[in-house]
């Protein structure tokens, strides 16, 4: 029988075949923990990691409001960085809840998918 874990990291295979981010269009990854969420602006070519956020040093708050700050404050430094298009990497999670909630903030915020 296939673990949860086991089935993110099938999936996270089967989309990172088909995206992968550039100097022009790097790709913003998120990952989820189950306290802490986490995103990077990563150009893939160079394999180096342009922009990170992540909820560690922010207030006590529900973990959907904190992904939504993390999703503007990876928007506002990537405009700072002149990075304003990616390629959002979901990492096998489901589009859904705090993935949502960071692709959403990062739009609103300026950042074009």
């Amino acid at each position: 029988m296939i673990t949860k874990i086991e089935r993110r990291i099938k999936i996270k295979h089967r989309v990172r075949n088909k995206i992968s981010g550039t100097a022009d269009r790097p790709r913003m990854s998120v990952f989820r923990s189950n306290k802490q969420i986490y995103v990077q602006i990563i150009d893939d070519e160079a394999a180096k990691t342009l922009v990170a956020a992540s909820s560690m040093g922010l207030d006590k708050m529900p973990k959907c409001e904190q992904a939504a700050k993390v999703g503007e404050l990876i928007a506002e430094k990537a405009i700072k960085a002149g990075i304003e298009t990616v390629v959002f990497d979901r990492n096998g999670y489901l589009y859904h809840g705090r993935v949502k909630q960071v692709a959403e903030a990062a739009r609103k915020a300026g950042l074009k998918f």
